[in-house]
């Protein structure tokens, strides 16, 4: 395998140097006869799909700059964007098979590697969806609109203002949230919509940690809610895809994971210490939209009158800030 995946690779970069061809367009060949004179083949779907994704997936490495991705650029580098072995490097799979991947190979592609490939590739929200369509593939992100967000719900979010609200999923995916919401433990509009999970957050984002007054027990709580609520999807990609990436993005994470912890519920006050208003005390509740697997609406009520005044401040602020 190690030879085979050597010569392939050394074929890809013969056929772009020395001769100064272009790489294959990607797109499948089309005559109208074969070289026998009859007529050509009928191509498939799904061998039209994997040319497509191959070539899409090569416009999007030639357009990133090593130095968009941490990675300093050669002297010699003559790659327009990234290398191959570059963006393995950066998704964590094989170089062999990544080449396959751009080879338009009959390869299987899992959820979990598609995630991996649209970050290292810096994919936006639409580019993304069509690396998961071309796939034929569900995307695992929480990017995508929830049914149960509908307008009277994001109305209600928004007359509890100050009060902070969102409404989240069991895996803790926030998939809506009001303005006292979004600055309550970080600025949450310029947090990736793939990115607003709560556990993503509280092991990775510096804001958020910060504003959490006891991170271990918060820590231990959620993590023991995710591995409860696990227990009944262990099967479905996007809860495999947010546990991979926990797991490889906190080792805090990992180390609270393995303790294998069944914990209950935690008080209803919640404490958290605002970068600009300041300690808030906030008694928490969660309202069930649904079966109880499904989304919830979390509010925080405060739980003194300092605590009340210091959410209309934080609101005013997020009013002036985003205007509306």
């Amino acid at each position: 395998m190690t030879a085979t995946g050597g010569t392939m690779a050394n074929s890809g970069t013969t056929a772009n140097s020395g001769t100064g061809a272009p790489e294959a367009s990607g797109e499948p060949s089309a005559p109208d006869t074969d070289a026998s004179g009859g007529p050509a083949r009928e191509v498939p779907d799904a061998e039209v799909r994997r040319h497509e994704l191959a070539a899409f997936l090569r416009s999007r490495r030639e357009r990133i700059t090593p130095e968009q991705v941490g990675l300093v650029r050669g002297r010699r580098r003559r790659t327009p964007g990234l290398r191959r072995e570059e963006v393995a490097q950066l998704s964590a799979v094989g170089v062999t098979w990544y080449t396959w991947l751009e080879q338009a190979r009959d390869i299987q592609v899992s959820p979990q590697v598609l995630d991996s490939l649209a970050r290292a590739l810096l994919l936006d929200r639409s580019e993304r969806s069509h690396l998961f369509s071309l796939s034929g593939a569900v995307d695992p992100a929480p990017g995508t609109q929830c049914p149960s967000i509908t307008p009277a719900l994001r109305q209600m979010l928004r007359r509890l203002e100050p009060f902070p609200a969102c409404v989240q999923n069991s895996r803790y995916d926030i998939l809506a949230y009001n303005r006292t919401y979004g600055r309550l433990l970080c600025d949450l509009d310029a947090v990736a919509p793939e990115d607003r999970n709560c556990l993503i957050l509280s092991y990775t984002h510096q804001d958020w940690r910060e504003s959490v007054v006891d991170l271990p027990a918060m820590h231990r709580l959620m993590t023991a809610k995710f591995r409860a609520a696990m227990a009944g999807h262990l099967a479905e990609p996007s809860w495999k895809a947010l546990l991979g990436r926990l797991e490889a993005a906190s080792p805090e994470f990992r180390e609270v994971w393995a303790r294998h912890e069944v914990v209950g519920q935690g008080g209803p006050t919640k404490h958290f210490r605002n970068a600009r208003v300041g300690l808030l005390h906030l008694d928490h509740t969660d309202f069930w939209l649904g079966p109880s697997a499904g989304p919830r609406m979390v509010t925080y009520v405060p739980a003194d009158e300092r605590t009340r005044e210091r959410l209309e401040r934080l609101l005013a602020l997020a009013i002036g800030e985003t205007g509306d």
